[in-house]
């Protein structure tokens, strides 16, 4: 929530933040938690001169920081998607479009926002979610075993990832519905490819886009160590763009081509999705 706060410019950069115990008494929490929520926003450059004495200080500079200028590092995307995808829940009309080899990262990304509206700390009116997955009928590019002729265990258990993560996701979103009144719709489309990227795109206004690096590797599969080329796409690096008025155009540019490529993907080769097995 506050990290909702400082990216949507309530507060400002230079801002003195509430005090720790002010905090503490506005979201019913113990000041350690306080704490070490501070810490998480100042490694995140968003706060400085966190301590246990002065109240922090919203960072100076913050817009090159959230727009991906040049003061902000790309991260790996269990570190910036989560706070992206929360960032983006604060606003009263949530949509989601996912492009991606599983839903993994997005589940476990939705994960915070989620606790965030059930504590009564949030309450957007509507959220829309749509993802694109790789369809089931295909031979996928990776994960892929070394060995061609090894039989399809790789890919059964890809598909059961695929299906279980956006299982969980339809069903922890869609349950807004009767918990909060909120009104969701989750939509799955199958590509006729293996995505060799990832790409999400939140508010109709950010796109976060990653590479998934192929690697050989080695795991347990059924009991058996099998050779495979495959990608961790929960460590690939995530690159932000966003389009606005004090964006680059260059970012704002790529936002607007990244939905038009979602879309146009959407709307013609994928196919109706069905996750089972």
């Amino acid at each position: 929530m506050l990290r909702g706060r400082i990216r949507s410019g309530e507060l400002r950069p230079g801002q003195r933040m509430p005090t720790q115990a002010k905090l503490a008494d506005e979201f019913g929490v113990e000041r350690g938690a306080v704490r070490q929520a501070l810490r998480i926003l100042q490694s995140e450059r968003l706060l400085t001169n966190v301590s246990k004495g002065s109240p922090a200080t919203v960072a100076p500079r913050l817009g090159a920081a959230v727009i991906g200028g040049p003061g902000a590092a790309p991260r790996p995307t269990m570190v910036e998607l989560a706070s992206r995808i929360s960032t983006a829940f604060a606003a009263p009309h949530v949509e989601i479009d996912a492009l991606c080899l599983t839903s993994v990262s997005l589940t476990l990304a939705v994960g915070e926002p989620l606790r965030e509206i059930h504590a009564g700390r949030i309450n957007p009116a509507r959220v829309d979610v749509r993802v694109m997955l790789p369809s089931r009928d295909i031979p996928l590019a990776f994960p892929a075993p070394v060995d061609a002729s090894v039989d399809g265990r790789l890919q059964r258990r890809w598909l059961a990832q695929r299906n279980a993560q956006g299982q969980v996701l339809k069903h922890n979103l869609l349950a807004l519905r009767s918990t909060h009144g909120i009104d969701v719709h989750v939509s799955f489309r199958a590509l006729p490819f293996t995505p060799p990227v990832k790409l999400y795109l939140l508010n109709g206004q950010e796109a976060l886009f990653a590479y998934y690096t192929v690697q050989r590797k080695e795991a347990e599969v059924d009991s058996e160590q099998l050779e495979m080329y495959d990608a961790e796409g929960t460590q690939s690096t995530l690159f932000a763009f966003q389009q606005g008025a004090t964006a680059a155009p260059r970012d704002t540019t790529f936002v607007e081509q990244s939905h038009l490529w979602f879309n146009a993907l959407w709307e013609t080769i994928s196919s109706d999705l069905l996750l089972t097995s």
